[in-house]
């Protein structure tokens, strides 16, 4: 049986960090790993869980995008990968008693580590409070059917549809995606942000831009191929760590890989694979060249890359230039006018650290650039990106086997949902499309993002959040604001499985709709939805037919997801379940889309995809064949760029870095080793040498001397932006580490209050969390 969730908040009540010792080591601690399943899961569960993870016959994990080949091992997971399987899977229970015995104040005054630890939601709950009669400050259990009619009354009570938002995480199968962006657009809104809009929507916008599709052009077999790898601002030993493995054996093969970030990473240095004897005890160093760049400089760094590879003659694929794209003189002559002394000063690099590299690229006939957070969350940072791809264009790096663009994504569905419609921003062949197919009239206007959704909460244009999946309040930047705005909303609405921070910061009424996982069968029984199914109105009975899901991974394979587990509770529903009944409460009769036989066969909400969504065609059949499907990229395999010159685009942006007033530092957001986005295993950071507490942040001991801040002593983060409004971050502990000269690190959701929610991205408006402007004062 798995053991109690801690009773207080070790978070809270004892927030101690040991001094750390720098991991050079890749090797998922095994022992630690089932430790930890099985005090979620109890042993037998953790066996029958853990062997079905990314199997072609199993489920999904629940945590990165990351692919598989397709030979599969055994074990076909890594150490957050099972952290993320235990939580989902656990055997800890939130009842509407845990809700009765910790009113919102508590909660609201819990870490969300404690939140996460305490287990499975089983019952949907309301929270009425404020202007409502008397109010209330628990949640109290109520029947779906009482949950959707709330639903209903607020989104009707709306002067417009625009004054909702309809938020979706990255974990959100496929299925489920297409029907709620059906159902929003039905409604009448294009408000439909999601967590790309905080990570990859730079990515987006580049690629979108300069070769026509906003997606990598690379498979997991073009990595094995590779001449040589740059991992760019992305930490693969914590976010991805399957990645290791690729890497691994692409070294083997004779590949060179650069890494570039501020801060050195064990994976990068030692990756210890756990799959083979030989790896596991001996292990790989995968970085052939370490450039440890100071945030924000990466554009500089390939601008002159880019410069040296056209001056370093017979360097450029002439023939590519000229047959595939368009742009290249007046990139050239910006690339040109590039000064060494400037970059280096952008940078923090040494002249020999590029000539390196810069050697390396040109010994390379197949380059991949890898990139994540660390290039997408600037200012700048559309402009880095197609940086990186007038790299790759120079040589002829794009449509070639073993080379192309990699933008790493996160969340395991976090690119299908946006290939199925969420998007605040839609094509109008896409609209067209769905229009056509389910006799709609979609609106054409563009809704808002993330941050656009916060502002408009702030202001009072939007009165209705609802989350399907998620951690909105915790994923969200300038903390204060955020939470404000949210709190002044009408109804908020979290389809979840576990608690987090979001359901402790409500509107004036609040709803949890607790729903399956990945682990969890899902079991829909022949007229489901037609009934309230009892007290909550979950699920209708044993008999039934076994659905499965789909996803798309982080390179364009789109397979199955089966769960394995009976469900947490019989009163869950399904995301697609719980889209189709709030649709059918909230359009009632006027709409003439089948959302009844949706929420009965998800195999016909995947034959309206497949006439909706371009490379879906015979989805059903297709996604049957063990390891599913490839989508199609014109750029990889065609050599054709669908961009507005029908041709692969250079740009030329002006070089941007950050600059730095005296006495203050860098801050770079991120995550610890125990963690995924922002879920909270537990206190370690392990690869880095940090045990026990998370207010911590790393600055390099030559700023640390000279700002006064010894090793151990306490400080609070203050944030300075040009709107004056003082950010602070109360009491972190200093710990001294070797970060690029110049740059702090410390973890996120803690330090969101530091970012300013109008601080972000050019084009993207994706908020700036890499590129903090901070001071240090005593706490």
């Amino acid at each position: 049986m798995a053991t109690k969730p801690p009773a207080g908040d070790p978070v809270q009540d004892a927030p101690q960090v040991t001094p750390p010792k720098h991991a050079a080591a890749g090797l998922p601690a095994i022992g630690h790993t089932l430790r930890i399943a099985q005090e979620q899961m109890g042993l037998a569960r953790t066996a029958r869980t853990l062997l079905k993870v990314n199997q072609k016959n199993g489920f999904d994990c629940p945590g990165c995008a990351w692919p598989e080949g397709d030979k599969r091992h055994t074990a076909e997971f890594c150490e957050n990968g099972a952290k993320a399987v235990a939580e989902e899977a656990t055997l800890r229970r939130v009842t509407p008693a845990f809700f009765a015995e910790h009113p919102l104040a508590d909660l609201a005054g819990r870490s969300g580590y404690w939140l996460g630890q305490q287990g499975r939601i089983t019952e949907p709950m309301l929270l009425e409070r404020g202007a409502l009669a008397e109010g209330s400050d628990r949640y109290e259990a109520v029947s779906w059917e009482r949950a959707f009619e709330v639903i209903a009354q607020e989104l009707r009570a709306l002067d417009s549809p625009d004054e909702a938002v309809f938020y979706t995480s990255g974990r959100t199968s496929n299925e489920a995606a297409f029907l709620f962006q059906l159902f929003v657009r039905e409604f009448g809104t294009n408000n439909l942000p999601d967590c790309s809009n905080m990570c990859h929507e730079s990515s987006g916008s580049a690629l979108n831009e300069t070769i026509g599709i906003g997606k990598g052009s690379v498979s997991l077999e073009d990595l094995h191929q590779a001449d040589l790898i740059i991992v760019a601002g992305q930490n693969p030993g914590t976010n991805h760590p399957r990645m290791l493995s690729a890497l691994e054996k692409a070294k083997s093969a004779g590949a060179k890989i650069i890494s570039v970030n501020p801060l050195p990473e064990a994976g990068m240095e030692r990756f210890k694979n756990p799959q083979t004897p030989v790896g596991m005890f001996k292990g790989t160093a995968l970085n052939d060249l370490f450039l440890q760049i100071r945030i924000g400089g990466d554009q500089a760094l390939f601008r002159l890359l880019n410069k040296l590879v056209i001056e370093a003659g017979g360097a450029t694929d002439e023939q590519f230039i000229r047959e595939h794209t368009h742009g290249y003189e007046e990139f050239a002559a910006a690339a040109e006018d590039t000064d060494w002394d400037e970059t280096l000063t952008a940078t923090g690099l040494t002249r020999p650290d590029i000539e390196r590299a810069l050697a390396m690229i040109l010994a390379s006939e197949r380059t991949i650039v890898c990139w994540a957070m660390g290039l997408t969350q600037h200012k700048h940072s559309v402009a880095t990106i197609r940086e990186v791809v007038n790299l790759l264009l120079l040589r002829g790096n794009i449509g070639r086997p073993g080379a192309g663009v990699c933008p790493v994504r996160g969340h395991s569905n976090v690119q299908g949902d946006r290939t199925m419609g969420i998007f605040e921003r839609p094509a109008p062949a896409f609209l067209d499309a769905l229009d056509k197919e389910f006799g709609i009239t979609s609106p054409r206007e563009h809704g808002f993002d993330v941050v656009r959704s916060i502002q408009a909460l702030r202001d009072g244009e939007a009165k209705v959040l609802f989350a399907m999946g998620g951690n909105f309040v915790g994923a969200t930047p300038d903390t204060e604001v955020t939470e404000a705005a949210i709190r002044r909303a009408s109804l908020t609405v979290h389809v979840s499985t576990k608690l987090n921070r979001s359901h402790a910061v409500t509107g004036r009424r609040a709803l949890i709709l607790p729903t399956l996982g990945r682990t969890d069968k899902d079991v829909q029984a022949s007229g489901a939805g037609t009934g309230t199914g009892g007290r909550t109105g979950g699920r209708t009975g044993k008999k039934g037919t076994a659905q499965f899901v789909t996803v798309e991974d982080s390179m364009g394979m789109v397979h199955s997801s089966r769960g394995n587990l009976a469900p947490a509770s019989p009163h869950l529903l399904s995301e697609p379940a719980i889209v189709a009944r709030m649709a059918r409460a909230v359009l009632g009769e006027a709409s003439r889309t089948p959302w009844e036989e949706f929420e009965r066969d998800y195999a016909a909400i995947r034959d309206r995809i497949s006439r909706v969504v371009p490379g879906f065609e015979d989805f059903n059949a297709r996604v049957a064949r063990p390891g599913g499907f490839q989508l199609p990229h014109a750029p990889r395999d065609e050599r054709r760029f669908p961009t507005k010159t029908g041709k692969a685009n250079f740009t030329a942006a002006p070089v941007e870095y950050p600059h730095l007033p005296p006495g203050r530092l860098l801050l770079q957001t991120l995550r610890s080793h125990d963690q995924y986005n922002t879920t909270i295993y537990g206190l370690d950071d392990r690869y880095r040498g940090i045990t026990g507490g998370r207010r911590v942040v790393m600055v390099n001991p030559e700023d640390a001397a000279e700002l006064g801040l010894a090793d151990g002593s306490y400080t609070d983060l203050v944030g300075e932006w040009r709107d004056g409004v003082e950010r602070r971050a109360p009491g972190f502990r200093v710990v001294h580490y070797p970060t690029a000269r110049g740059c702090a690190a410390a973890y996120y959701p803690e330090t969101n209050v530091l970012v300013p929610l109008d601080s972000t991205a050019d084009i993207s408006n994706t908020p700036a969390s890499k590129s903090v402007v901070v001071r240090f004062e005593p706490s």
